[in-house]
């Protein structure tokens, strides 16, 4: 996954979709540290990632790790939906999915397209 690419729209828009659905009924991590943190665990269902975070060196390992961990990892265009997607005030650069609640549908979607 390259990081100046987004993903395909209907992935982004599921993306977005299964973070407000995770937020209400499971668990996510918000901003780069955690992310990091719960994928080199490897108790992330799903990575995403903003493509508009400068400087790039904060999300550059996030495509090797994800691969590694055999992680979906989506990229959008927007750090500051990415955030509003999560239920912040403010833009965040990575958002994980790690308890899926009912978003299950929406990671599976996106795990059935990207593979």
């Amino acid at each position: 996954m390259n990081l100046n690419e987004e993903s395909p729209k209907d992935i982004v828009e599921k993306a977005y979709e299964a973070i407000e659905l995770a937020k209400k009924t499971g668990k996510i991590k918000k901003g780069s540290n955690e992310v990091t943190k719960v994928i080199e665990r490897g108790i992330a269902k799903l990575v995403v990632v903003a493509r508009d975070v400068e400087p790039k060196e904060i999300i550059m390992h996030f495509p090797a790790l994800c691969k590694e961990k055999n992680m979906p990892l989506v990229v959008v265009p927007s750090k500051e939906e990415l955030g509003a997607a999560a239920g912040l005030n403010v833009k965040t650069a990575a958002v994980a999915i790690v308890q899926e609640g009912d978003a299950k549908k929406s990671i599976k979607y996106i795990t059935d397209k990207n593979t």
